[in-house]
């Protein structure tokens, strides 16, 4: 997707080149390249910051370049390299005080000064720290430039630690041997000696040897080269002697045989853009293959975990689209959150108020409640009013003789309801009533009639007096029907 197509933009005095690599960036597919120049434009601007980002912009807008993110390369002339040694091992330690540190080194002010950092080794005795500096300005510059065309890098960082990147990721492997190379590139401007990490007795080296220095056009490259080879192993301490030396001159005017005699290291070439770029013609809008290899550094940035070593962390921290989404999905959910406590407190203060309301209702209820229900407190889980309208039907059906106060069916109702019966047939029946049981639920009824016939008409007649017969029994006993039968009110 061009979306997450990402460009590297390697910017000096004057001049800048730019790679954009697809999403498979890392793995070395490169969709368009180009160099750009402004110092021979003429003008108020010259050769300033607006028009060389302009031409930045047209050349992006030319080739149909489309990218989701940008990082800048810085030239080693816009920027300062500092050594430092710092008490701390701890990252957030170091990064608390390497600006004090700095400023004690290069006794000076450095307000004005943006400040970007890498730890190279870390012992017992604190770390060896490399610290880059540029003046706020530059930066400013740069930023603005961009910026007013559409362009807010991710990064601004020093060309050395791009190439350095360019080279561990393209150009390590494929030149790997056994023990310590150094890399010398030399592009038309400036030079650049990079070690990558290697492991060593003590474990793995946290970052690059990297050193810059500026190349003049009347000096003798080769010489120069040599001496800032020495300078350079010298100041590489507590490692493995550098048993090579890989040399790129964009110039082709070092003499790698002649360079190895002199520094006593074996030294040879190295076609370290073979391996890139499969057709030549690809690099043809390219001013320098050194300043080519930055810019691909540059973009190879967003492969990353880490964002390295970043100027704008001190000058201008990125606020691009991701942070923007991230603070707009903060401030989004901080506001429905604060809406949603606001409507529950609404609705809460309006059921206390209910609540309220309904407490004194209850509060007046319970006294005239108490009165009818003879100091009974309403109660708490079922309607008063229901329990009022209960008690009602009841003192009702008591004074029809039905129930009574308690609830249970009146005994004395249920004995004439029997009795009505008997008087009805008796006489037909020839009825001998034996024995009557009477409980609160119940009349158990034992007797005898003439016949089984004058038995069933008894049975009618109970059940015509609103009462019906859950259990009986009959028989045969001295020529009379003789029975037993229970007699309950019909429900």
């Amino acid at each position: 997707m061009a979306s997450q197509n990402y460009l590297g933009i390697y910017i000096g005095r004057g001049t800048a080149t730019v790679v954009c690599l697809d999403s498979q960036g890392k793995s070395g597919k490169i969709l368009g390249c180009f160099s750009v120049s402004v110092e021979e434009q003429e003008g108020p601007d010259g050769g300033g910051m607006p028009a060389l980002a302009n031409l930045i912009a047209q050349g992006c807008a030319a080739r149909e370049l489309e990218f989701s993110e940008a990082a800048v390369a810085l030239d080693c002339a816009m920027f300062m390299q500092h050594s430092l040694h710092s008490e701390f091992n701890d990252p957030k330690q170091i990064a608390a005080t390497v600006r004090f540190d700095t400023e004690e080194a290069l006794s000076t002010d450095i307000t004005d000064v943006a400040m970007a950092f890498e730890i190279t080794s870390s012992d017992q005795a604190g770390s060896d720290v490399t610290v880059f500096t540029a003046q706020r300005k530059i930066l400013s510059d740069v930023l603005l430039s961009l910026q007013q065309h559409n362009l807010d890098p991710v990064t601004i960082q020093p060309d050395v630690n791009c190439l350095s990147r360019f080279i561990c990721q393209k150009v390590s492997s494929v030149e790997s041997q056994q023990g310590v190379t150094l890399f010398g590139m030399l592009s038309r401007r400036g030079g650049y000696l990079i070690v990558p990490p290697v492991l060593t007795g003590a474990g793995s080296q946290k970052a690059s040897r990297v050193r810059t220095f500026l190349v003049g056009p009347t000096q003798d490259r080769g010489e120069l080269l040599a001496r800032e080879v020495l300078i350079t192993t010298a100041l590489v301490e507590n490692g493995e002697p550098i048993n090579f030396l890989k040399v790129f001159d964009s110039a082709g005017t070092v003499n790698c045989e002649q360079l190895g005699e002199r520094l006593g290291i074996e030294t040879s070439g190295v076609d370290w853009l073979q391996s890139i770029v499969a057709d030549p013609q690809a690099l043809a809008d390219c001013a320098d293959p050194v300043d080519f290899a930055i810019a691909y550094g540059a973009a190879l940035t967003h492969f990353e975990k880490g964002q390295g070593v970043n100027f704008r962390d001190d000058f201008s921290p990125f606020q691009g689209k991701k942070l923007r989404m991230q603070k707009a999905l903060k401030f989004t959910a901080i506001s429905i959150t604060v809406l949603l406590m606001a409507v529950g407190l609404y609705f809460q203060s309006q059921l206390l108020k209910r609540n309220k309301y309904r407490s004194r209702l209850r509060a007046k209820f319970a006294k005239d409640y108490s009165v009818v229900m003879l100091g009974q407190r309403p109660p708490a889980k079922t309607s008063p009013v229901r329990k009022l309208e209960s008690e009602l039907r009841r003192i009702r059906d008591a004074k029809k003789g039905l129930i009574t106060i308690k609830g249970e069916k009146s005994i004395s109702s249920k004995l004439t309801l029997v009795l009505e019966a008997f008087n009805r047939c008796a006489a037909q029946t020839d009825l001998q009533i034996d024995k009557i049981s009477i409980t609160a639920k119940n009349i158990r009824i034992e007797g005898n009639t003439s016949s089984r016939n004058n038995t069933l008409r008894l049975r009618e007649a109970i059940e015509e007096s609103k009462l019906e017969i859950s259990d009986e029994r009959s028989g045969s006993k001295g020529g009379r029907d003789s029975f037993s039968m229970t007699v309950v009110p019909k429900k």
